[in-house]
């Protein structure tokens, strides 16, 4: 059996299920590159950031699955989900990731439109006469 560490992360409407193998740091994002899926070098850096800060970024494969959302919020849910592995494969790395703020899930949400209204919060223009 293969030894590895498994991690749910979720950001707006998107999920990952994130497994952190041995190996070499090679990330792979829904079986293609991590440099292909995410374009954008912010995003690469908001994914990469929780092995970064706990120097293991050369210790595992990560290979992570994600749908839902666009490539900000599926960024988000990975950097959720990478962290929560890391804390299965130690507890003691807990105290760095926390606050650095990586093990809380960003709990905002599109707000629902409302009746009578355009939008969530937009009204229609108002006139007395």
């Amino acid at each position: 059996m293969i030894e590895q560490h498994y991690g749910t992360g979720r950001r707006k409407t998107a999920t990952a299920r994130v497994f952190l193998r041995p190996g070499s740091g090679e990330i792979s994002v829904n079986q293609r590159p991590f440099e292909d899926y995410f374009p954008n070098d912010v995003l690469k850096m908001i994914v990469r950031q929780p092995l970064l800060l706990t120097e293991t970024s050369e210790k595992f494969d990560v290979m992570v699955t994600v749908r839902g959302g666009g490539a900000t919020g599926q960024a988000g849910a990975i950097r959720h989900g990478i962290a929560r592995a890391l804390l299965e494969f130690n507890n003691e790395l807990r105290p760095r990731l926390k606050a650095a703020g990586l093990l809380t899930r960003d709990p905002r949400e599109k707000e629902r439109k409302k009746y009578g209204l355009k939008g969530a919060r937009a009204r229609y223009q108002f006139s007395k006469r």
